[in-house]
């Protein structure tokens, strides 16, 4: 592993790497960090960017130095023309070029490309670092030689050999997080999606995240409430499981079962909601508790079924005929033969019949677990009641 030849190059060096590793956190500094790799190389000008080897697109993520009018010249006009492109395809991950060292430097510099637009800027040379490198893309450090400094030497290689490893780090801890931001967007916009109210919470009970359906049960204040950041049911003794469970959720599985635990919620006007508490400490759960440094996740909803869409899944689920589905609504709506027969107009021996073939294709013995199974299906992204109006 090399190493600076003197203090002051050491020095250097280890301010540049300081900014190369603060840009990864903070992308607003990448533009210092170029300019100091520059004037440690004594380049002109230089950019961190990527390309995507099969689309033939440049996507580069920051550049200093080049005038900006000839930079976005270079990406609309002379980025295809650009005869250096191939061989930067074909270089390995850490591998250092210079332009004079390829082989068809004299083709280059009689090439369009260079004479209208590298030429004019006054470069005659660039050393390149390849950072990272995929089936179809690749990501580039590259830093340019005015003419008034002349070719890039043997010290400017070595100096290039000891940027590259702490670059190389910063840029892939830039994805990461650029990832884990998506990442975390992806998993808020899907709960903010579904009809079940979702709280990620605490120890405490404190409130990290509430999606819409979660915010609108605030709102109303009604089974739950918010006070003073931490959320409290309106029932006293569900307020005194929900507070044990949420402290218990830090222990992870050991201390909740994994599929959580349910509770019964009831409004003040006679409404029923079904709490569900779930642990976020353990497994691959803890990834979504990461996000948002909660620690169990509450899901509320009203107690009721969505029949259209848990008795259509049924029907996709366990092949059921038109006349079953039929049956299965009525059973769920009224319940019991007679009732059932009558509502449809059909003979008991009828209905007794499809009841038959429902508890056949599904497993079910009594109408009772018939019943609950359907209600497995309901959808969790069906429409508030609100949104239906």
């Amino acid at each position: 592993m090399q190493r600076p030849r003197d203090p002051d190059e050491a020095e250097q060096l280890l301010t540049l790497v300081g900014t190369a590793y603060d840009a990864a956190i903070d992308p607003e500094l990448w533009p210092d960090a170029v300019a100091e790799v520059c004037r440690f190389l004594n380049c002109a000008s230089g950019a961190v960017g990527a390309a995507d080897l099969l689309r033939h697109d440049a996507n580069f993520l920051i550049q200093w130095g080049y005038p900006p009018d000839a930079w976005q010249d270079y990406l609309d006009n002379y980025y295809y023309r650009n005869p250096t492109i191939p061989q930067s395809s074909r270089s390995r991950i850490g591998e250092i070029m210079t332009l004079a060292g390829l082989p068809n430097y004299p083709e280059i510099i009689g090439s369009e490309f260079f004479t209208d637009w590298v030429a004019p800027l006054g470069i005659v040379d660039v050393v390149q670092g390849t950072l990272d490198k995929t089936a179809s893309s690749i990501s580039l450090l590259t830093c340019a030689r005015h003419k008034d400094v002349g070719l890039v030497g043997e010290a400017e290689i070595r100096r290039m050999r000891l940027i590259m490893p702490h670059f190389r780090r910063a840029v892939l801890i830039g994805k990461l997080l650029d990832m884990r931001a998506l990442q975390a967007a992806t998993f808020a916009e899907a709960i903010d999606g579904l009809a079940t109210g979702v709280f990620l919470v605490s120890p405490l009970g404190e409130i990290v995240h509430a999606n819409a359906a979660g915010q609108a049960v605030l709102d109303e204040g009604d089974p739950l409430k918010l006070v003073r950041g931490i959320l409290v049911a309106a029932d006293e003794r569900v307020q005194s499981s929900l507070r044990k469970a949420f402290a218990a959720a830090l222990e992870g599985d050991a201390a909740i079962e994994a599929g959580g635990i349910a509770l019964p919620l009831l409004s003040p006007d006679g409404g029923r909601f079904v709490a569900h508490v779930l642990p976020l400490t353990s497994g691959a759960r803890h990834a979504a508790g990461a996000y948002h440094s909660a620690t169990a996740a509450l899901f509320v909803r009203e107690a009721s079924i969505d029949l259209p869409a848990a008795i259509n899944a049924a029907g996709q689920l366990y092949g059921l005929t038109p006349a079953e589905e039929k049956v299965l609504r009525a059973v769920i709506e009224v319940g019991g033969i007679a009732p059932v027969a009558s509502l449809l107009g059909a003979s008991h021996s009828t209905v007794k019949t499809h009841l038959e073939h429902l508890f056949e294709k599904t497993g079910t013995r009594r109408q009772a677990e018939l019943v609950k199974l359907i209600a497995g299906l309901d959808s969790p992204a069906r429409r508030s009641k609100s949104e239906q109006k």
